[in-house]
């Protein structure tokens, strides 16, 4: 068993901690909800497994939950295209296993990693993790988060305008051929990129993860109008790109500048709403209801507030909008994108 050092032991029991001082009672908890981007890990120990997120998400009606590719517990052996089928195949194994939820709900949909610069060869890839996914496996994340700055980075390696390469744009069109979609992870400076792909791949399914990736860290710290006018003036190039949705969270992760981890205890639902209140009114205007959907990005968002408060906050945000526009952004565009 790997040694946990003490101080990753002690800065997690002081985030949990932190965590619990945050009480909120679930808002409106009979509307039903799709949870369209979360994590399950286990990492030096730092576990967020599916007891984990059926307790933070206890509160809520869950419909379903997705999720999302990190990393995670790749196969050690065999070629290196498909090491990455192994974390569909471990995602599977421990809902079936270890779920106390309907086995339907919990990782209804899962987003695998396939490196789609393999062009027409992904095929075997793709293939692998759709019969590794019993059902589940709905399409892949290609993640191309890229600053110059050297001190924002990402898990990912990534360079600058991958999604513009090729055999890349090869690598998706055979995602749409098989009826799967895919996810994007950039910074609102590369959201030209994703606009450029789903133009030269128009019968590809399209998710813009994390609102398009505004940044407020390294040399973006103090520069949030600057960078949020970029951020809206980048993103209105997608409305009239039917094939392309949009994930509205992962703004309490830290690479988005909010500092939520720095207050005394964590944010209310009213706080986040009204600091992400501008961001969401640019995706409805942009995307609308039917191609919107929120996210959890747990655990990484769990860094900044609690899942109540964060759910709370989104459904405070559609609020104002009728239930048809409400259940959209609530549950069924999700639905729809990731075909549960």
């Amino acid at each position: 068993m790997t040694q946990v050092p003490a101080e990753t032991v002690d800065r997690l029991a002081r985030w949990e901690d932190w965590l619990r001082s945050g009480t909120e009672a679930p808002l409106d908890p009979p509307s039903p909800i799709v949870d369209a981007h979360h994590h399950l890990w286990d990492r030096a120990g730092h576990t967020y497994l599916p007891q984990q997120f059926e307790a933070d998400a206890s509160g809520h009606q869950l419909l379903a939950s997705v999720y999302v590719e990190c990393r995670s517990n790749y196969l050690e052996q065999g070629p290196e295209a498909l090491k990455p089928v192994g974390e569909t195949q471990y995602v599977a194994a421990l809902v079936a296993d270890k779920s106390a939820m309907p086995q339907a709900a919990l990782c209804a949909g899962i987003v695998g990693f396939a490196d789609l610069s393999l062009g027409d060869r992904v095929e075997a890839v793709l293939q692998a993790h759709e019969a590794a996914g019993s059902g589940r496996f709905k399409g892949v994340r290609y993640a191309t988060a890229w600053d110059a700055d050297p001190t924002i980075h990402t898990a990912y390696p990534s360079h600058a305008g991958m999604l513009r390469e090729p055999l890349v744009q090869a690598g998706a069109r055979c995602l749409a051929r098989r009826g799967l979609s895919l996810d994007t992870w950039t910074y609102f400076h590369q959201l030209d990129d994703v606009v450029a792909l789903a133009r030269a791949c128009p019968d590809l399914m399209v998710v813009v993860d994390h609102v398009g990736g505004p940044l407020g860290i390294g040399v973006y710290a103090d520069r949030r109008q600057e960078v949020f006018a970029q951020w809206r003036r980048a993103l209105h190039a997608f409305k009239p790109l039917e094939n392309v949705a949009m994930k509205f969270g992962g703004l309490a992760m830290p690479l988005a500048g909010f500092a939520w981890r720095k207050h005394p205890t964590p944010p209310a639902s009213q706080t986040l709403a009204a600091a992400w209140r501008p961001y969401f009114e640019v995706c409805l205007e942009v995307f609308g209801p039917a191609r919107c959907m929120f996210e959890s990005n747990f655990p990484v968002d769990r860094s900044g507030c609690t899942y109540t408060s964060l759910w709370n906050a989104f459904k405070t945000l559609a609020a104002p909008l009728s239930a048809g526009e409400r259940n959209a952004l609530l549950h069924g565009t999700a639905q729809r994108v990731y075909r549960l």
